[in-house]
């Protein structure tokens, strides 16, 4: 019996009639469940993708596409109904995927021309689509003869592999473009989830930020400072002198936004794919998923859940990070750190020493801080407009008005200084750092510190002083192979070693 008879039997068959005790019946049941023939439980039909319509009259800029969605335009979305928080629902169709028969068969080809023999689910796993949904597209390659049945696999499944024609397709289409991964969402898809999941709707409010913070003394006035700049969702100077935690206060800003966010793992864009999410960049954090023979998830796998993403990037920063740029295979393309950053927050650490100069690079900005749009061109030539939706923040020791001009400042409306911290303050420092040191807290060795070290030499306070001494009375005990003390005599040894050339 061939496959075609096998299916016509197996959906011939009431699983639910007959004897019980019938085990012919019982597994047809099982295969059509995971199999997703199942009828759904009656409801109101989902929503579909529908394209954005543009007003009648509007014209478009220039050798640009705007893919902004129409306000009444719907995605694949939704919302945890537990949280509140926004996540991509499971696909119920290609349509509303927005994703073509023609671009699934060729992800199929490709992969398996990369990987070998794949059972159905394996290859529904590897682009992110439901067997359900995939396992006709793999019926009609076998009938177009480009795969054939390589053997069984478990509940209602075959493994595939290429034939001798399927083998030339997948090389002349790899040609074309080499991505075999995630299948990827549309433009419009993604523009909506930035859109949902943007920092503009979220406004942290004083307990927000001492969460945030809670790993850092920071005072009442500076959090009544950044509590503003942080709502806004608006870029931000931090200034100040070197050592004082103006890196730390930015790294950490993202978390009085929330914990998670969703992003595509690729998006396409007239066949041009563009990988947006980075594993270098990104943290994925896995959806808790219920275990069962017959276990279903209610999320799209295209997209991955990710902690609120915090990019930062110092003096190697140059104008290729900031545009598309062509990677590995062809087709293929890495978004810039503007859109891996979306939804989170963009830290510009020393701003001023970059390899590229600075006019460089708020020329490129000036437009997208004002809009928060961005306009980028795709390795194919086509403009693409796209949402600039992260708190920017410019980390820098030099005075603000020297690097850059009032035009510039005027689109950075909060600019806080970092001060150095008082006598009081740097006392709790080493109240706080000694223990996570492994040090016990002496506060006479810090008396003796300050009235030896600092007070006659006007040496400033700096937050990171603290833990850089009390690290080099660690390494000096365990050199010595001495008890870890804050004495006196360790103490001079380091203020000599760190204070040699300061």
């Amino acid at each position: 019996m061939d496959s075609d008879q096998i299916a016509a039997t197996t959906m011939s068959q009431d699983p639910i009639s007959g004897s019980e005790n019938d085990l012919d019946s019982l597994l047809t049941r099982i295969n059509q469940l995971t199999a997703g023939q199942d009828p759904a439980p009656p409801g109101p039909p989902s929503p579909s993708l529908t394209m954005p319509v543009p007003a009648p009259g509007a014209t478009a800029p220039p050798a640009t596409v705007d893919h902004t969605p129409s306000p009444n335009s719907v995605c694949a979305l939704a919302e945890d109904r537990e949280t509140g928080a926004w996540q991509p629902r499971e696909l119920e169709s290609l349509d509303e995927a927005g994703i073509s028969e023609g671009l699934l068969e060729h992800l199929a080809l490709r992969c398996l021309a990369a990987a070998g023999d794949q059972s159905g689910h394996q290859l529904a796993e590897q682009h992110g689509i439901p067997f359900r949904l995939i396992e006709p597209i793999l019926n009609g390659l076998k009938q177009a003869q480009l795969v054939a049945y390589r053997g069984a696999a478990p509940m209602n499944n075959y493994v595939y592999q290429l034939t001798d024609l399927g083998r030339e397709s997948a090389k002349k289409l790899s040609h074309l473009c080499s991505y075999f991964g995630t299948a990827p969402v549309t433009l419009n898809a993604y523009i909506e989830s930035v859109s949902s999941q943007t920092l503009t709707k979220m406004h942290p409010t004083l307990k927000d930020l001492k969460l945030a913070f809670s790993d850092l003394l920071v005072n009442q006035k500076m959090l009544h400072r950044l509590g503003p700049a942080v709502n806004s969702g608006r870029g931000l100077f931090l200034f100040g002198a070197p050592g004082n935690g103006k890196t730390s206060i930015a790294e950490r800003v993202t978390k009085a936004f929330g914990d998670t966010v969703w992003v595509p793992r690729a998006v396409v864009i007239d066949g041009e794919i563009l990988r947006v999410f980075d594993p270098g960049l990104h943290e994925e954090v896995p959806v808790e998923e219920t275990g069962g023979l017959l276990q279903t998830s209610a999320v799209d796998k295209r997209w991955v859940r990710i902690r609120r993403p915090t990019i930062v990037v110092g003096g190697e920063l140059t104008m290729d990070a900031l545009e598309v740029a062509p990677s590995s295979g062809n087709n293929v393309s890495e978004a810039p750190l503007q859109i891996k950053s979306n939804c989170g927050t963009l830290v510009i650490d020393d701003f001023g020493r970059q390899r590229m100069s600075t006019d460089e690079l708020l020329n490129r900005w000036i437009v997208p801080l004002e809009k928060r749009y961005d306009f980028l061109q795709l390795v194919s030539g086509k403009k693409i407009r796209v949402p600039f939706d992260q708190l920017i923040i410019f980390s820098t020791n030099l005075e603000p008005k020297d690097l850059i001009d009032d035009a510039f400042l005027r689109r950075i409306p909060y600019k806080i200084e970092v001060p150095d911290p008082s006598e009081a303050e740097f006392r709790k420092l080493f109240e706080i750092m000694a223990p996570i040191v492994g040090l016990p807290y002496d506060p006479d060795a810090v008396d003796y510190l300050i009235n030896t070290h600092y007070k006659p030499m006007g040496r400033a306070f700096r937050c990171c002083q603290p833990r850089d001494l009390l690290l080099q009375i660690r390494n000096y005990c365990h050199y010595l192979d001495a008890p870890p003390l804050m004495c006196k005599e360790y103490l001079d040894y380091a203020v000599e070693n760190y204070f040699a050339i300061m």
